[in-house]
């Protein structure tokens, strides 16, 4: 394995994990340069069984151990180790969580190729809170969601905080951003898609209605926190579906929400 003993914060080589608190600055530099970060050892295991290549690893002492397997198996990938005061310095917050590692970005999977086999896709349309992105792809991948699209507008499915909520079923869910939205629903109208949009209109069917349909081939679009859908979206897509509730509560988290959709609509 190549250890490397960090000496200062200003080191060039560990450029790759400073200012992460500032999500601006993580937003523009990891599509850029085609790097995410992989935040805990479980993750960046995950991220690794998959097949996505390290850049580096970064680290306290007292996880070498714990990691030597994957370390002795990318022997020419440089793992930066310091102790947890100088981890912090560098990152902007304490590193308790085993291990970080720099990871290149998969190549993007075409919209046409993710979409072949798909029989339920969610559109996440705008939703900005990585939790809730990173909830929703773990749902996506525990209830049987094929792919996922994201909008131009949506947040970063790699970004740390998603990866980490999503316990890495970011990588493990086959996923795309489009293009033009809502120009889009065309497009999955065209490759056989029924598009459902999940929100409260007048008109909306409730969720276990669709779901009795047995739809052969369902897109389930999933606004953005507070505004929720797009009125234009409303206006392009199939129907609206919503989840039938009590007490006076009209909505949940986008991301409960998405949990109980996709039991619904699951495949039969």
């Amino acid at each position: 394995m190549t250890i490397v003993r960090i000496k200062g914060a200003d080191d060039p080589r560990v450029r790759d994990y400073t200012s992460l608190t500032d999500v601006h600055l993580r937003k523009v530099r990891e599509p850029a340069e085609g790097l995410y970060i992989a935040e805990s050892s479980r993750v960046l295991r995950r991220a690794l069984a998959v097949g996505h290549r390290p850049r580096s690893f970064f680290l306290a002492d007292k996880w070498l151990e714990g990691l030597a397997d994957v370390l002795e198996a990318y022997p020419d990938i440089p793992a930066y180790v310091g102790p947890p005061w100088l981890l912090e310095e560098i990152t902007g917050f304490h590193l308790h969580r085993g291990a970080m590692a720099a990871m290149h970005r998969p190549d993007p999977i075409p919209v046409a190729e993710l979409l072949a086999n798909a029989r339920r896709v969610a559109v996440l349309e705008d939703i900005v809170d990585h939790t809730n992105v990173g909830a929703i792809f773990r749902s996506a991948a525990a209830l049987g969601v094929d792919a996922v699209l994201v909008t131009p507008r949506c947040g970063d499915p790699l970004y740390r905080r998603s990866i980490r909520v999503s316990m890495g079923a970011v990588f493990h869910v086959p996923w795309a951003r489009i293009g033009a939205w809502p120009d889009a629903v065309d497009d999955l109208r065209d490759l056989g898609f029924t598009v459902a949009a999940l929100e409260l209109t007048e008109d909306a069917l409730e969720l276990d209605v669709l779901g009795a349909r047995g739809l052969e081939r369902l897109a389930l679009v999933l606004g953005t926190e507070g505004a929720g859908i797009l009125p234009e979206t409303l206006d392009a897509v199939d129907l609206a579906v919503k989840i039938p509730m009590r007490a006076g509560i009209d909505s949940l988290n986008v991301a409960a929400a998405s949990a109980v959709a996709f039991w619904e609509l699951r495949q039969r």
